[in-house]
């Protein structure tokens, strides 16, 4: 199943949303802009080698396999204000309005609500291009990055970029610390960042050639928000879309920016499709073809990093992986409620990894919760900011390898800071509406390995005190599972719906 997002999601808000209300958003512009003359170009085009597919490593490891497709291509389309059942079909599939119904079992046409999400028949024959082009450890903010300097390597090069700065949550950053920022939030390669913002405009090599290419320097002008953090967000989560998509049901339905479509080669990794998908909207059909052959996108990363081969890590996901021990995280013997979920993990792009948990105290509001969000596992403390806190359950403090553990909207406990070794059971927090639209207070809570966002009804399915987390048929609508028991996400505060008492108990 493919998704299709309402077009609020080119407006990259402050942090993540776990709300499913359409938030209003700001438009910042970059507050200040190099004034230096153009840069000269490090490398002649003409000169840049011509790259040629290469070997990936053999693994030693069998690696997570990608499902097989099943049935006919679909996508999802997100209802919009002012849609019909006859429009979507007209304008956004070429079907029949009966075909939309008997797909998704709709006995009223007219009973469409704003934000419903619909299955879309995709039809069309063409497929993309099968030449793997990047490992997925090179996509995702993998072991691979472990001693990858942004700044170091924006300083290298005389281009845009490293005169750039702009105003990010309150906070001056620099060009560096921006693609820094987004891709530890995005977990996604800042590799693939630098890529796309010297392919598509030359911000690391030279300047933009007109305020398009400044303004909106990857999305030309498709993320609808002008500035670095907005536009590297909005490439960054399609990246993600690409990625995640691909990895949850082995296909994916490309649009184009003449709203054609294609759909995925057979055989791809996941790496490859999140590449195909970011630039599929900024091309058509035959540009994009052009964009990723030998001459395109890959010419440009290689001449500025080498082989990406050189630097995978094969299997990233072992297909052995198991997750380690979870308690529910929050304090024993208290009932919290399971509001949402499995949905996206950090925007909707990515995988649906995440589950909130709200506890009674906050009902309905945004209000600092008197309880205690803890850890579910023993851990070191990573990052503790902007209502986020990234637990490492393999201790060597690093957030690109292993499991770790992302907690938000969380008002961090009083020594919550990195380098902080916790306990299971330990205070993390108080849930909060920090870090992010939010409606109602309320923990979010995802896993990472290796850097990729871990599906939480996916091969390696995301289980608290035995409770396992199972897909609905959208994002936010699924449950959860214990023998015979079930507890379904519900915007509610029922204890034989969704409520789960905790026996995650403090450890001396």
């Amino acid at each position: 199943m493919f998704r299709r997002y309402g077009a609020w999601i080119g407006c990259i808000v402050l942090l993540v949303a776990c709300s499913r209300q359409v938030p209003p958003t700001p438009t910042p512009l970059p507050t200040s802009t190099p004034q230096a003359e153009q840069a000269t170009p490090l490398v002649e085009p003409a000169s840049l080698p011509t790259p040629t597919p290469e070997l990936l490593p053999t693994p030693t490891q069998a690696a997570m396999p990608i499902p097989t497709p099943a049935g006919p291509a679909t996508d999802v389309y997100v209802v919009e204000p002012g849609d019909t059942l006859s429009g979507i079909a007209l304008y956004e599939c070429d079907c029949d309005v009966t075909e939309l119904m008997a797909l998704n079992h709709i006995q009223d046409p007219a009973s469409l609500q704003v934000g419903q999400h619909l299955l879309i028949p995709v039809k069309t024959e063409r497929l993309g291009p099968a030449t793997r082009l990047l490992p997925d450890s090179e996509v995702v903010y993998s072991p691979a990055y472990l001693d990858f300097d942004v700044e170091a390597f924006v300083r290298q090069h005389g281009g845009y970029l490293l005169g750039y700065s702009e105003v990010v949550n309150g906070k001056l950053l620099n060009g560096a610390q921006i693609v820094q920022k987004v891709a530890q939030e995005f977990s996604v390669g800042p590799r693939v960042l630098l890529a796309l913002l010297e392919y598509q405009s030359g911000w690391l090599s030279g300047m933009p050639s007109d305020r398009t290419h400044e303004y909106f320097p990857v999305s030309l002008g498709r993320g609808k928000r002008a500035g670095l953090f907005f536009d590297l967000g909005w490439a960054a989560n399609r990246v993600n879309e690409g990625y995640y998509g691909y990895k949850r049901s082995g296909r994916l339905a490309f649009t184009f920016s003449d709203r054609s479509r294609a759909l995925t080669a057979a055989g791809l990794n996941a790496g490859t499709v999140g590449i195909q998908n970011v630039l599929a909207y900024t091309h058509t059909w035959e540009t994009w073809q052009a964009a990723l052959a030998a001459d395109g996108f890959m010419r440009t990363y290689i001449s500025l990093f080498g082989d990406p081969g050189t630097r995978a890590i094969e299997p990233l996901i072992p297909a052995d992986l198991t997750q380690p021990t979870l308690l529910l995280p929050w304090q024993g013997g208290i009932t919290w409620y399971l509001s949402s979920g499995p949905h996206g993990a950090w925007f909707d792009g990515s995988a649906w990894a995440a589950l909130d948990f709200a506890p009674s105290d906050v009902m309905g509001h945004c209000g600092v919760s008197g309880q205690w969000a803890t850890a579910a596992a023993p851990g070191r403390v990573l990052r503790s900011e902007e209502g986020q806190v990234l637990l490492d359950l393999d201790g060597d403090g690093h957030e690109q390898t292993g499991w770790v553990l992302f907690y938000l909207h969380v008002v961090p406990a009083e020594g919550i800071r990195p380098g902080v070794q916790l306990k299971q059971g330990d205070r993390i927090g108080h849930p909060s509406c920090e870090g992010g639209l939010a409606d109602s207070s309320h923990l979010h809570i995802a896993r990472r390995y290796n850097g990729e966002w871990m599906a939480a009804d996916g091969p390696v399915p995301l289980v608290f005190s035995g409770w396992r987390a199972v897909n609905g048929l959208a994002a936010y609508d699924g449950k959860l599972v214990k023998g015979n028991e079930e507890r379904h996400a519900c915007e509610c505060w029922d204890d034989k719906v969704n409520g789960i008492l905790s026996d995650n108990v403090r450890l001396p």
